[in-house]
């Protein structure tokens, strides 16, 4: 099966991997390409796990569940990556992620902060 995150990879050798703990994503984009990914295999602890670690105690769960669970996710496209911020500690992607919700076409652009600490990526916050 064809990953979601738009790589053309299989989803096993591609976002799988990361779901199954078995690697990290290496760059903030990859990392945005997992959570897209994430979303559309409701796997909502993945998304727990990869936001910072001060921010994960305000995590909405039940907010990211329902998200998750109620779109038909349509594809996710990478504006701009830059990464490697800061002495490769911060990175930002500039994305679009379009999906179906109660039958209405949502895109929601965002530039997004991701910084790296102990040699893993976490998403931080939206920029815009």
């Amino acid at each position: 099966m064809t990953c979601p995150c738009g790589s053309g990879s299989d989803y096993t050798v591609c976002c799988g991997i990361f779901h199954q703990g078995q690697a990290y994503p290496e760059t903030a984009e990859s990392l945005m390409r997992s959570r897209y990914c994430a979303f559309t295999k409701e796997k909502i602890e993945y998304l727990r796990q990869t936001t910072w670690p001060g921010r994960q105690k305000h995590f909405d769960e039940a907010g990211y569940r329902d998200r998750a669970a109620n779109s038909i996710w349509l594809g996710l496209t990478i504006h701009e990556a830059q990464e490697g911020l800061q002495g490769h500690t911060r990175g930002t992607v500039v994305f679009t992620a379009k999906s179906m919700v109660n039958g209405n076409l949502h895109e929601q652009r965002e530039e997004s902060l991701f910084k790296k600490k102990n040699d893993r990526w976490y998403y931080v916050k939206p920029l815009s």
